[in-house]
């Protein structure tokens, strides 16, 4: 994996900031992210709706604490696995047939497919050069 200080700060900014902007597009528009939810046909009305509320401010929360550089380990862990959950969601409404949204940056219009998955994909490799990291002899990870 990576292990130039500055590629990893980078690393962190892009990520965490994408995050963060995913995040508060879609805290501005619940009902609109709950209907892209529904509309992948897992889940009920409601799940949809919580999940519409509480995913925004996971991805913010996740995101800030990866640029600002606290709790970077559980951030980029968090992120990596609403990666690999995304990716997963996305390969399974492919195979499903669906023409959904995918609800990524909010009312933005793209469709789940694999153009979504290749960025997933990206995202997930400086997810995990970030969790990856090498420590230095004080346990801190070194970006």
């Amino acid at each position: 994996m990576v292990r130039n200080r500055t590629a990893l700060l980078v690393f962190r900014i892009v990520l965490g900031g994408l995050f963060v902007y995913a995040g508060a597009v879609k805290v501005l528009e619940p009902l609109g992210f709950a209907q892209d939810i529904r509309n992948y046909n897992l889940v009920g009305p409601s799940l949809s709706f919580i999940a519409a509320v509480v995913l925004p401010w996971l991805e913010i929360l996740a995101g800030v604490a990866l640029v600002a550089g606290i709790w970077k380990h559980g951030a980029a862990l968090v992120i990596s696995g609403l990666l690999v959950f995304f990716i997963a969601l996305t390969v399974v409404t492919m195979i499903r047939g669906l023409d959904v949204d995918c609800g990524c940056f909010g009312a933005i219009d793209r469709k789940a497919g694999l153009s979504v998955i290749l960025e997933d994909l990206a995202m997930l490799y400086l997810g995990l050069c970030l969790l990856l990291a090498p420590t230095n002899r004080y346990g801190s990870r070194a970006s």
